[in-house]
């Protein structure tokens, strides 16, 4: 079937300005096979008047957690509360709506709407006692915990912090509710996977797919594959007929237990996962490392202290780091390093330098994950190694961001989020969402990248507008660069021939109308291999 869309202003991502912008193209079965004047195009089958609106590559959310996306969908949004009184609130509200309910969950609490930026276990007892609550912060670093759910964890004064993590105490010892780092993933993460059924996980995969195809995107790439996202995503493969409706690539997670040998067991199951068990819907492409934490938090691991005084050491110390890199690098896997703090990136790249000198010249396309702050001198030094800048414009947004410049409280702050550098030394920079820690929006996320305003609260003001980029590098980002990230540069992310025909078609056009515009935008189709996965409510098929 060959199908001729005309009638569109369409945005190529070409790298070219000259070859960005055309009229037209033409589809045949899962591939796009014509850019251009209608009058060079192939006889066509069907002919699509897209009545002169937008038309993009789909999006590829560059990293994200697809289950954890899905699973967020379903439980109590709490980025909007400003205060205390607000988050209680809104789990007094949720509370009274499902009276049945054995648990509560929620999501997306910010530090600075809790008094002192410290939660506890008390704080949450006075509206919702009687079940387990578990409220993992904004970032997905932090888990808040009522006292029912410490004693459902077995936590106590007792119970020794784990690796990488903390459990945050009183003055007696005792657990004041907040669990840190490897400590909410041991912990309250851990129980979470253990009590949560396959149905459970197979309805959260169908919500994320439904919202990022309305959202779209027509790509993902997973940054914390486990055994139960693998399971997951097969039988979704399965009920889909072999055929995802979105691609998604996954980095296997890799958690330092202190053991070298079963560090490197964790390797090796990434690397039979990619050559025996990928599909073209379905790929483990490499693994995904956390080597420290987040500067709201102060687990994120700086050159210099916070401003407080503290500091935070990396959760892979330089010795266990290294062997596990290496290992990868050797099996032909993709690194992904989650690096926040500028030491973290420091010890990032120097592994990745000694994976060079270990196993030598050979293809790679390693990547870094957030660089929220970046000692000057990284982008270079990652665009001499090969290294991609995996960044979230929405981690960025002026409504979230005064913790974050609290913490640092220095010139450190003037250069956060710095995308600009990244594009200046050549490295390859890929923009996502990290959902859940954010929203998944990606018109949202555009929004961001080219105004630095808020897409959370429009009154507030910019911050770093001088980081903005132009619309056009941002939807490049997120679209070429992103699919370029894992290697899929040469067959999807453009609307070019030859390419993956994974486009879409907005309602409005924000390169002509503005940046503003993008709040209004709506995803008319979203359209995965030639094939029509998502239309707007109200709207038909022409031809």
């Amino acid at each position: 079937m060959i199908t001729r869309h005309v009638n569109a202003r369409v945005f190529t991502a070409d790298p070219d300005p000259a070859a960005a912008w055309a009229a037209s193209f033409t589809i045949e079965d899962e591939t796009i096979v014509h850019v251009g004047p209608v009058a060079d195009a192939p006889p066509a089958d069907a002919i699509v008047d897209l009545d002169g609106n937008l038309v993009l590559p789909g999006f590829t959310d560059a990293h994200t957690h697809l289950l954890m996306t899905g699973a967020a969908l379903g439980q109590v949004p709490l980025t909007a509360a400003r205060t205390l009184e607000d988050i209680q609130r809104m789990l007094r509200e949720a509370r009274t709506a499902d009276p049945e309910a054995t648990v509560l969950r929620g999501r997306g609490w910010l530090f600075d709407s809790v008094p002192g930026g410290a939660p506890t276990a008390a704080m949450i007892d006075e509206v919702v006692d009687d079940l387990p609550v578990y409220l993992d912060a904004n970032d997905y670093h932090s888990c808040w915990v009522n006292t029912a759910a410490l004693i459902e964890l077995g936590i106590t004064g007792d119970t020794p912090d784990p690796i990488g993590g903390s459990i945050v105490r009183d003055a007696a010892g005792e657990p004041t509710g907040l669990l840190l780092e490897t400590a909410a993933t041991q912990y309250a993460w851990a129980h979470r996977d253990a009590t949560t059924t396959d149905a459970d996980r197979d309805a959260d995969v169908e919500r994320v797919f439904e919202a990022y195809l309305a959202a779209g995107v027509t790509g993902a790439i997973d940054m914390a594959f486990d055994e139960f996202g693998l399971e997951a995503f097969r039988r979704a493969e399965k009920r889909h007929g072999g055929a995802l409706p979105i691609r998604v690539a996954a980095h296997w997670l890799v958690t330092n237990t202190g053991d070298d040998d079963a560090n490197l067991a964790q390797v090796a199951r990434a690397a039979a996962l990619a050559r025996e068990a990928s599909t073209p819907w379905l790929r483990v492409v490499g693994i995904k490392l956390i080597l420290d934490g987040v500067i709201d938090a102060c687990t994120a691991a700086m050159r210099r202290p916070y401003a407080d005084g503290t500091n935070a050491q990396p959760i892979w110390p330089v010795a266990q780091l290294n062997p596990v890199v290496a290992a990868a690098d050797a099996a032909g896997l993709q690194v992904a390093q989650h690096a926040i703090g500028d030491y973290a990136s420091e010890i990032a790249l120097d592994a990745l330098e000694n994976a060079v000198a270990v196993n030598g010249d050979r293809p790679r396309r390693h990547r870094i994950e957030h660089l929220e702050y970046a000692a000057p001198g990284t982008a270079e030094r990652m665009a001499r190694l090969g290294v991609t800048a995996s960044m979230q414009p929405v981690h960025s947004d002026p409504a979230i961001f005064a913790n974050w410049a609290e913490m640092l409280g220095d010139h450190r702050v003037d250069r956060a989020f710095a995308w600009p550098e990244f594009e200046e030394a050549g490295t390859l920079l890929a923009f996502s969402t990290d959902a859940p820690t954010a929203p998944y929006d990606a018109l949202a996320n555009m929004y961001v990248a080219s105004t630095r305003a808020s897409a959370l609260d429009r009154s507030v003001p910019a911050t770093h507008p001088q980081y903005a980029l132009p619309l056009a590098s941002a939807i490049g980002h997120a679209t070429r660069d992103a699919a370029a990230s894992v290697g899929d540069g040469g067959w999807r992310g453009r609307i070019a021939p030859g390419f993956a025909a994974d486009v879409i078609v907005l309602d409005m056009d924000p390169f002509t109308a503005g940046a503003d515009t993008l709040f209004e935008t709506r995803v008319l189709q979203t359209i995965v291999a030639g094939r029509v996965r998502y239309r707007a409510e109200g709207t038909h098929a022409a031809g």
